[in-house]
């Protein structure tokens, strides 16, 4: 008879090696070893928030050609200095340096960036309390210090 576990007795062996095989999976080892929490500078939160250092503008990677706004942003809750995009058209000219900024993930698959966009894993949801999208199409007007 061959090695594969088939038998009347065959459950534990078909159990062990499904435990064993389940490690092969990138999805299931990240979400056991607690990847996320250990290496997100957001902790595992859905959003923070943290203040413009810079706005800097980063080349897409090939092969697409264009350049994305994007800002660098230290978090309040542990200091990190995180890279941010500012969605859709605009937007990067209702942010400015000092700012208080709330970020959230760009929602990539496996938890990673998106796209052609290099290295950036964020994007700004709101500037000083406001709503960024609402601040594009006028609906609201940004606080003035």
């Amino acid at each position: 008879m061959g090695k594969g576990a088939n038998g009347e007795f065959a459950g534990r062996n078909l159990k062990n090696k499904r435990k064993k095989y389940k490690w092969l999976s990138k999805k299931y080892k990240a979400k056991k070893l607690g990847l996320k929490k250990k290496y997100d500078a957001l902790e595992g939160a859905p959003m923070a928030s943290g203040i413009v250092i810079e706005k800097i503008v980063l080349e897409q990677k090939q092969p697409h050609s264009g350049l994305i706004k994007c800002v660098r942003v230290q978090l309040k809750k542990n200091g990190k200095i995180v890279t941010a995009h500012a969605p859709r058209d605009k937007a990067i000219s209702f942010i400015n340096e000092h700012d208080e900024v709330v970020i959230a993930g760009l929602g990539g698959s496996q938890r990673g960036q998106m796209g052609s966009i290099p290295g950036v894993r964020y994007k700004v949801i709101a500037v000083n309390g406001v709503d960024l999208q609402a601040l594009r199409k006028g609906k609201r007007e940004k606080p003035k210090r």
